[in-house]
């Protein structure tokens, strides 16, 4: 489970003292002493359905923890560095390999063993084991995974015997204030189920998946929970747990997971073998309060539109450059992150309509999503020479490309691909795949040509965006000097 930033525990009490006023109880003495009927209708509060009035969640639990699962994996490390010491008095010889574990939870969603869990539990795994709640022990497979989105998918062999599963939710149902249970397995004790809230619909921009969008709750979280199940009170999978925000790495109240309508859309790649999600071809910036108070708005929220793609499906339905996108297929957009998840989990060829304010006025525009098109050509070119961009490789960054390697990126530009081992970027250690270049020496780029071109006099300078964060990198009298 990854740890963030610092965050305080919100607390998911008073649930029986709620229910206990919702029906008039005073909850020290069991005994009715006000009538709900006798309220006024907008203070009354009564439950709408048999999930508000549980005060145990065992039936839920019983029905979904056999197809949450312990997922062990091991990775050898083969190159473990040399000691010179002991190579001088004691030889030269191969080191002994190194095996890295990890542990992490995971979600039966196929009968057949199809499980699905984070890709960071799995990542660069020589052997994986899954343990079911029954004690049963198998060889995993990964069969699917996306590093961007977080996301993996493993299959068992069940010899024809059909598993207990968990069935997907829908997300977009959760609100805030839902009770939700979490069940996995943190530091490895052993199968686990914790209760708390949804305490959020909508977080972007957490930095640990590109999915940019999950929902938060305050139900305990801690490491080896990765992977594991966030569940309604139906025992449906709302998420699948991912991170956490904690100075410590324990839970502190605040944990993530990637909701399960993404989840879905990552199950159905898994047919190609390939992410790909749908396009429309509009870039934009999240429109803040001075940038609305500037176009007579009385609050932000949206998607400020500053480019749009010719030939692209928001280019075709008519949306212009200055609109608002607000929301799609009703589903309210306030910043990036939303308008590129909202996009994401519907297929390519899906129609939606698409709400945008253009001068004060609320229009619709019906769309129909596409492939992000591979243009211009990404034209991987290695810098060569001596110069700060040695040993760089950058490429043209196109929609489809953008996507691939990491959502949030404009679709075009110069993007760093790979950086060599002995390249002055990976001595100084200020640049990292992913990054854009915008100027070198002081002069735009927008094409891997032209960083090629403008490399040949030397580069005192380099600016690049990372994330949304700019930053001129240079280096004088062997010294690296960085300014934001």
């Amino acid at each position: 489970m990854r740890a963030r930033a610092k965050a305080w525990a919100i607390g998911a009490g008073g649930l029986a003292a709620g229910v206990a006023l919702a029906f008039g109880i005073n909850a020290g003495t069991g005994q009715g002493s006000v009538d709900a009927q006798t309220l006024p209708a907008e203070t009354r509060v009564v439950p709408i359905n048999q999930g508000q009035l549980l005060l145990s969640y065992s039936a839920v639990v019983k029905r979904a923890a056999p197809a949450v699962v312990n997922v062990y994996s091991a990775r050898v490390n083969r190159s473990r560095p040399v000691n010179p010491f002991y190579q001088q008095f004691f030889g030269g010889g191969p080191q002994a390999p190194r095996v890295e574990q990890s542990l992490g939870s995971g979600v039966i969603v196929g009968p057949d063993g199809l499980i699905v869990t984070n890709n960071h539990v799995v990542a660069g795994a020589d052997q994986i084991l899954v343990a079911l709640a029954d004690r049963r022990e198998f060889a995993a497979k990964l069969v699917f995974a996306d590093a961007r989105l977080d996301l993996a998918l493993l299959q068992i062999d069940t010899k024809g015997v059909r598993l207990p599963t968990v069935p997907l939710g829908d997300s977009d149902r959760a609100e805030v204030g839902d009770v939700v249970l979490a069940i996995g397995d943190p530091f490895g004790v052993g199968q686990t189920v914790t209760h708390g809230i949804v305490s959020a619909t909508a977080r972007t921009g957490q930095g640990v998946s590109n999915s940019q969008y999950f929902l938060q709750t305050d139900a305990a979280i801690n490491p080896g929970n990765s992977g594991g199940a966030l569940l309604d009170m139906q025992g449906r999978l709302l998420g699948i747990n991912t991170a956490i925000a904690s100075p410590s790495g324990g839970s502190t109240g605040v944990g993530f997971a990637i909701p399960a309508n993404m989840v879905r859309v990552f199950v159905g790649a898994a047919k190609n073998g390939k992410m790909v999600t749908g396009w429309i071809g509009a870039e934009g910036e999240a429109l803040t309060t001075a940038s609305a108070a500037q176009i007579g708005l009385d609050r932000p929220g949206g998607v400020l539109v500053t480019e749009v793609s010719p030939g692209s499906p928001s280019a075709a339905a008519g949306i212009k450059p200055g609109d608002i996108i607000v929301a799609v297929d009703g589903k309210e957009v306030v910043d990036p992150g939303q308008l590129r998840y909202r996009i994401a989990v519907q297929g390519v060829g899906k129609a939606v309509d698409v709400d945008v304010l253009r001068a004060g006025e609320r229009r619709t525009f019906a769309m129909t999503l596409a492939s992000p098109p591979e243009n211009p050509p990404r034209a991987l070119t290695r810098i060569s020479g001596d110069n700060l961009l040695t040993g760089v490789t950058v490429a043209n960054l196109s929609p489809a490309f953008a996507q691939e390697i990491g959502a949030g990126l404009p679709e075009k530009g110069v993007v760093v691909f790979e950086i060599a081992g002995t390249a002055p970027a990976a001595r100084f250690g200020f640049l990292k795949p992913g990054d854009l270049i915008e100027a070198v020496n002081g002069q735009p780029v927008r094409t891997a040509a032209d960083v090629a071109r403008a490399t040949q006099t030397g580069v005192p300078s380099v600016r690049f965006n990372r994330g949304g964060q700019r930053a001129i990198c240079g280096v004088t009298g062997g010294q690296l000097a960085c300014q934001s």
